[in-house]
């Protein structure tokens, strides 16, 4: 349930019990004494107003119980003797906001003034004046509704500060798993990756120095040993919180389909449409899916030529990335964690991927990325 959908079921529930209330206390006061007519259309306003004024208990909690303890007050002036009901669910929500030294003060004020107002009314003497004033505004439900205020506000703290723990709990045990990660993949993959880039920077080096001709498909390793510990590298300082390298993003992208022409990929980017601001992480996977697709093909479509194309619409950011490979509708390649890692990037931003071979033949990947709402 959204949070409009549950403030707008809290607010009928808060006129429900307002209109309840308000209804309750004319058919008191209509079942009471008869008196004079101008009295009577003074004290029915006030009941009406003081049953309506709980609509507003919780946005206004305190402005709510002096108005209800106002006209509890007053229309027992005007000689109408009706509980002040209103006002116990009045102290009750003021209580549970957590304005318990004005419920009280506001307390005693009514209990005082409510002898004094039936006197005024003159339809009592003064014992029977405190006997109305008690019959009102009985102190146990006084108390009782202060009391069940104050327990439903520990309730709700009590909550919310288990909830907080959890939380709490939680992001520990995700920073944990972060560190981890972060010591796995620095253990399992810096050794192999360094090792890979010193050898092609070796194998450069010799090729260089004995004059030969150094092999592109040499270089492009050497290219991607740098940028595979740089990757790692940026990696591991984001898992350990403590990253001051800014991610890769969409003005990356120019420079990862250059770098995979030169594994004799022929490879080309066009960007169309109007270039804006786009968020970091539409910009991330716009670098990753570009990244993931362009590996897969020198990897797998047994292609000559790639394709990005970059569509900056004025909501949306739309890619698509197509190969001429082997890749047909009939021998589909199996979706692997490449992919799966793609279409979760893009389902967590709002935005839609298709990835499959086309009927003439390659492969396509296609992402709509939404700008609005992302971060």
């Amino acid at each position: 349930m959204s949070a409009g959908e549950t403030r707008g079921r809290a607010l009928v529930g808060d006129w429900g019990i307002a209109v309840g209330v308000a209804g309750t206390l004319l058919v008191t006061g209509v079942s009471g004494q008869p008196s004079a007519i101008d009295r009577d259309v003074l004290g029915y306003a006030l009941l009406t107003v003081g049953g309506l004024a709980l609509a507003a208990r919780r946005r206004a909690p305190v402005a709510v119980l002096a108005v209800t303890g106002l006209c509890a007050v007053a229309y027992q002036a005007a000689g109408f003797d009706v509980p002040a009901v209103a006002y116990l669910f009045a102290v009750y929500a003021a209580v549970r906001a957590g304005h318990r030294v004005a419920a009280v003060a506001a307390s005693l004020t009514v209990l005082a003034a409510l002898p004094l107002a039936a006197l005024a009314s003159g339809l009592h003497d003064t014992g029977e004046a405190f006997a109305q004033a008690r019959g009102a505004l009985e102190i146990a439900w006084l108390i009782a509704a202060g009391a069940a205020g104050e327990a439903l506000r520990q309730a709700e703290r009590r909550a919310d500060e288990a909830e907080r723990t959890r939380e709490e709990t939680a992001r520990r045990r995700a920073d944990e798993e972060r560190l981890r990660i972060a010591r796995e993949l620095h253990d399992a993959l810096t050794h192999q990756i360094s090792v890979i880039k010193v050898q092609a920077d070796v194998a450069v080096h010799v090729a260089r120095r004995r004059g030969e001709e150094v092999p592109e498909a040499l270089l492009a390793i050497r290219e991607a040993g740098r940028e595979a510990a740089r990757e790692l590298r940026v990696t591991l300082e984001a898992l350990r919180d403590d990253d001051t390298t800014p991610p890769r993003g969409l003005d990356d992208v120019p420079e990862l389909v250059e770098r995979a022409g030169r594994t004799g990929l022929k490879a080309t980017l066009t960007i169309e449409g109007q270039r804006h601001e786009v968020p970091a992480a539409v910009g991330r996977t716009v670098y990753r899916i570009v990244q993931e697709s362009l590996t897969n093909i020198a990897r797998h479509a047994d292609a000559g030529t790639a394709s990005v194309r970059i569509d900056c619409r004025p909501d949306t950011l739309a890619l698509r990335v197509d190969d001429d490979g082997k890749a047909t509708p009939a021998v589909a390649p199996t979706p692997g964690v490449g992919l799966q890692g793609m279409r979760e990037r893009v389902t967590a931003l709002g935005g839609r991927l298709r990835a499959e071979p086309r009927g003439e033949g390659g492969f396509t990947v296609q992402a709509e990325l939404p700008l609005d709402g992302a971060s």
